[in-house]
């Protein structure tokens, strides 16, 4: 082993990690979005979860709606990827939201929550939302649906497109 090649670990600890999370966006015809209800927490969210050690945000994607909703396949296109600042306990992050495509009422008809998770889903207009997950979310929300709409993936910052 050189000794550049022994130096690399060291190196490698002192870098800069990121949380990570990767959600999906459901909405229906009439352009409402589908959230769901923790049971951990107060705020509603869009399906998704923490993006593991080794694994990929649209593999983490997948994953979460198993997990939370029982539902199996792939995820859509990235439609938005945003930075999050550090805020209390939380660290810098990025967060991806992919499309999970357009869902009927009747597709949510006995959804069984299989992990305990969420209590229950359902689909809400953007000024709904608002009301219901954190500004942040409710930014990306927004975000994501006028990336659908244009067909582009945006990039933001603090939920806020930039590009």
């Amino acid at each position: 082993m050189t000794e550049s090649e022994s130096a690399m670990p060291a190196a490698m600890d002192s870098l800069p990690g990121k949380h990570m999370a990767a959600g999906v966006l459901f909405r229906d015809r009439a352009d409402r979005v589908l959230l769901v209800e923790p049971s951990y927490k107060p705020d509603w969210e869009i399906p998704g979860g923490v993006v593991e050690v080794e694994e990929s945000p649209w593999a983490a994607a997948s994953r979460e709606l198993a997990e939370e909703l029982g539902w199996d396949g792939p995820v859509g296109r990235l439609l938005v990827v945003d930075h999050v600042r550090p805020e209390g306990p939380r660290p810098e992050g990025m967060r991806f939201v992919f499309d999970g495509g357009v869902l009927e009422e009747a597709d949510l008809v006995g959804t069984v929550f299989p992990d305990g998770e969420i209590r229950s889903a359902g689909f809400h207009t953007v000024a709904e939302a608002r009301g219901k997950v954190k500004p942040v979310l409710a930014d990306r929300i927004a975000a994501a649906l006028e990336a659908v709409e244009l067909g582009v993936t945006v990039l933001c910052e603090q939920g806020r497109r930039i590009a």
